[in-house]
């Protein structure tokens, strides 16, 4: 087409224009539905058990009361707790936090258990109930760590709670020009609240946490939570005694002094979670 001045102008139909305005809406509307269908499939479920629900029903606030709350994420850090402080016997399961994400579905596939087996499972004392355990034995992914700290503590006093975090990495990931400390050894983070003496010296940079260990710490820091997080350093990844033995000396510390079991207890422990793993790996079987 020409103008009055020789200039060519493009023409297009509109008939054309409103057809793939047409074909673009659809689009976004159909990745908007496959958005919210991946959020909804991705969200973070926690579940308490129905004493525990009417207890958070009646209470003041809707929360329960906590005074120490322990989450031990990973293998060896959950094979620590099973042993050395579950194993007393007195601890009862009152609720589960359960998830799927991509990692998760391999994990299940791995270990032959279901999505909620393999999440999180909650534990407190039978002779203080504000005295409460988390082992985390499944991959939380980066969008879902926020939502597992708001869903887990927005049902939790936070006023006289102190928080421990057990989490372990390949010593690999240790940087330090030069170090002699033994392997496995421990190294650990806190909250500026937290104000306890520690069995071993503060990480240092540029170390660095990650995943819900790191995510956990960081919710405590913005509420003013004192917490501690211990990192074991190992060479050996996979779940060992030795590895969960080198947790032992937070035991020595001011409130976690009476979770120890008996030594008897411990040792029969060990070795019963040591060799499950040892089945649960064999492919024969």
């Amino acid at each position: 087409m020409a103008t009055f001045f020789g200039e060519v102008l493009s023409v297009f139909s509109r008939a054309v224009e409103d057809e793939e305005d047409e074909d673009e809406v659809e689009e976004e509307e159909e990745d908007r539905e496959i958005r919210r269908e991946l959020e909804k499939r991705r969200e973070v479920n926690v579940s308490w058990n129905a004493e525990i629900s009417r207890a958070i029903e009646i209470s003041s606030d809707y929360k329960l009361p906590c005074s120490c709350f322990i989450l031990a994420v990973g293998d060896n850090a959950t094979g620590f707790v099973s042993s050395y402080i579950l194993s007393s016997g007195s601890w009862e399961v009152f609720g589960y936090v359960t998830l799927w994400n991509e990692r998760c579905r391999e994990f299940v596939r791995s270990i032959n258990k279901s999505c909620a087996e393999s999440s999180c499972t909650f534990y407190r004392s039978t002779t203080d109930p504000t005295m409460m355990l988390c082992k985390c034995i499944c991959f939380v992914a980066e969008d879902q760590q926020f939502q597992w700290c708001e869903k887990v503590f927005s049902s939790l006093q936070k006023n006289n709670m102190k928080v421990t975090v057990l989490t372990s990495c390949p010593v690999s990931n240790y940087k330090m020009s030069t170090y002699n400390i033994p392997e496995p050894f421990l190294k650990m983070l806190k909250t500026k609240e937290y104000q306890e003496e520690t069995p071993c010296s503060l990480m240092e940079q540029p170390n660095i946490v990650d995943g819900l260990p790191a995510a956990v710490l960081t919710y405590c820091q913005v509420w003013q939570i004192p917490a501690v997080l211990y990192q074991c350093y190992t060479d050996i990844t996979e779940l060992n005694s030795i590895t969960m033995e080198a947790f032992a000396p937070i035991l020595s510390c001011h409130r976690m002094t009476h979770l120890a079991a008996d030594k008897k207890n411990i040792k029969e422990a060990l070795e019963r979670t040591v060799k499950n793993r040892e089945i649960e790996s064999n492919l024969y079987i």
